[in-house]
C-alpha cells in the first residue's frame, strides 16, 4: 500500500508488504551475522551506505530493519530501532543523549531495573538524577535546572499503575529545549502512543506486550521530536548501538514483528478480561486495594481517561500481608506466577520481594511498592476461568 498511515491502527499492525525478494507473506528469517561485500557493496559502505547495505548483524539486520519500521508505523513514530531487551533500549537512549555534568528528571516510581539504573550505574558516569512524583506537574517544574537535558517518565508505573500527564510534562520541558523520554511497556501502543502526547522519544519492553507469547526478548526505542535531529536513531545506532553492543537477533525480531499483528486483538481481550477482573476484585473484602487506571478509584482516573484508548491489562491489588499475598500467588493454578509480564497468558508477582527485592525497604515504600502488593499481567483465559482460580487462592 502507498499510504499506511491513512489505515486504521489494526490495520498497520496486520499488514506490511510482502518481502520482494520471495513475495512471502510471512517475512522470511535472515539467520546470518555476517554478510558478504560484492564490488557494489564496498563502494557504497566507503560512500557512507549503512542501512542500504547490510554489513553485520550487530549494525543491523533485515528482520531489525523490518521490526523497526512496523513499530514505527504502530507507534506514531517517525523512525524506530530495536535493539536487545527493554534495558538496552533505557540504556542506549540515556548513554546516547547524556554526556558527563548533564543533568536528567526521573519519575521515583519506575520499574525496579530502570530506578536502579538512574539511582546508581548511570551516576557512576557523571550524569546527575533528580527524582520526583511525576503526577505533581510542579514537581516535575522544580526540578528542572539549566543543566537539565532530558525528563523520564513511564506512561502507566509499574508497579503503581500511577498515569503522569505527559502533555503537561512535554510542555515544561520543551518551552526549555528539554527532551521528554516514556517508557510505553504497560501500555503498549494500543493503550497509548506517547508521541501524540508530545512525547520525543518513547521506549518499549518488546518483550512484554509487542512479543506477547514469552518467547523472545527485545527492546524498542522510537522518535518523533522537534528538538532532536531527524537522524538521532541513526547516531545512536552507530554511535551508541554498534559501540555497547545490545544488537537484536534475527529471529527474536521476527518473533517480534509477527507478535505486532495479533497485538490489537490479544490487547482487546486483554482489558475486557482486566476490566471484569478489577470489578470482582473491588468486591472482594479480603482485597484491601485495587490498583487500575480504568477504576474510579485511580487517583489518576481523569487524566487516564484522557491520555489512554483503554485502560489496558495491567493491574494490582493488596492484600493484608507479605505472606498472604505469597500465599496467593503459589496457590494459583491457572494463572502463573513469574517475572515478566504482557503474554497471553495471565501472571502474577510481587513486586516487594521479586522485582524490587534489591532496592531498600524505605525507597520503596516512598514508590508505594507494599509487602501485599500483587502485581497482574491479565491474560486471554477465559474470565470466569480466571476469576474462580483467584477465588480458590484467596481461599474463597
Amino acid at each position: 500500500m502507498d499510504n499506511q498511515q491513512e489505515l486504521s491502527l489494526a490495520s498497520r499492525a496486520v499488514f506490511y508488504s510482502p518481502e520482494e525478494s520471495t513475495q512471502s507473506i510471512s517475512y522470511p528469517i535472515f539467520m546470518s551475522a555476517n554478510y558478504q561485500y560484492d564490488g557494489d557493496a564496498y563502494d557504497r559502505v566507503v560512500d557512507g551506505a549503512r542501512r542500504e547495505v547490510n554489513i553485520y548483524s550487530r549494525c543491523g539486520n533485515p528482520n531489525e530493519y523490518k521490526l523497526d519500521d512496523q513499530m514505527a508505523l504502530i507507534a506514531g513514530a517517525t523512525d524506530a530501532l530495536a535493539v536487545a531487551s527493554g534495558m538496552a533500549a533505557v540504556s542506549h537512549t540515556v548513554l546516547g543523549l547524556l554526556r558527563v555534568g548533564d543533568h536528567i528528571v526521573v519519575d521515583l516510581t519506575t520499574y525496579s531495573s530502570t530506578h536502579e539504573f538512574f539511582d546508581h550505574r548511570i551516576q557512576d558516569f557523571g550524569i546527575e538524577v533528580t527524582f520526583v512524583d511525576a503526577t505533581d506537574v510542579d514537581a516535575v517544574r522544580a526540578a528542572i535546572r539549566a543543566e537539565t537535558k532530558a525528563v523520564y517518565v513511564e506512561t502507566i508505573a509499574n508497579p503503581t499503575m500511577k498515569v503522569a500527564p505527559l502533555r503537561a510534562i512535554a510542555g515544561i520541558a520543551h518551552e526549555r529545549g528539554i527532551v521528554v523520554i516514556c517508557d510505553n511497556t504497560f501500555a503498549s501502543p494500543i493503550v497509548c502512543r506517547p508521541h501524540e502526547h508530545g512525547v520525543d522519544i518513547v521506549l518499549e519492553s518488546a518483550t512484554k506486550f509487542i512479543g506477547g507469547h514469552n518467547d523472545a526478548v527485545g527492546g524498542i526505542i522510537s522518535i518523533n521530536s522537534e528538538i532532536l535531529p531527524a537522524d538521532w536513531l541513526e547516531q545512536i545506532r552507530w554511535n551508541t548501538l554498534t559501540k555497547l553492543g545490545g544488537a537484536l537477533s534475527p529471529f527474536n525480531a521476527w518473533l517480534l514483528l509477527r507478535g505486532i499483528q495479533t497485538l490489537p486483538l490479544r490487547v482487546e481481550r486483554m482489558t475486557e478480561n482486566a476490566g471484569a477482573f478489577v470489578e470482582w476484585l473491588t468486591a472482594n473484602p479480603k482485597v484491601k486495594r485495587v490498583y487500575y487506571p480504568g477504576h474510579p478509584s485511580h487517583p489518576q482516573y481523569e487524566a487516564a481517561r484522557e491520555q489512554l484508548d483503554s485502560p489496558g491489562a495491567m493491574l494490582a491489588f493488596s492484600v493484608d500481608t507479605e505472606e498472604q499475598a505469597a500465599q496467593v500467588c503459589k496457590s494459583l493454578k491457572l494463572a502463573s506466577f513469574a517475572a515478566s509480564l504482557g503474554g497471553v497468558r495471565t501472571v502474577t508477582q510481587l513486586p516487594a520481594t521479586m522485582a524490587f527485592l534489591d532496592i531498600p525497604e524505605d525507597e520503596r515504600q516512598q514508590m508505594g511498592v507494599t509487602p501485599g502488593m500483587i502485581r497482574v499481567s491479565v491474560g486471554i483465559e477465559n474470565i470466569n476461568d480466571l476469576i474462580a482460580d483467584f477465588a480458590q487462592a484467596l481461599g474463597d
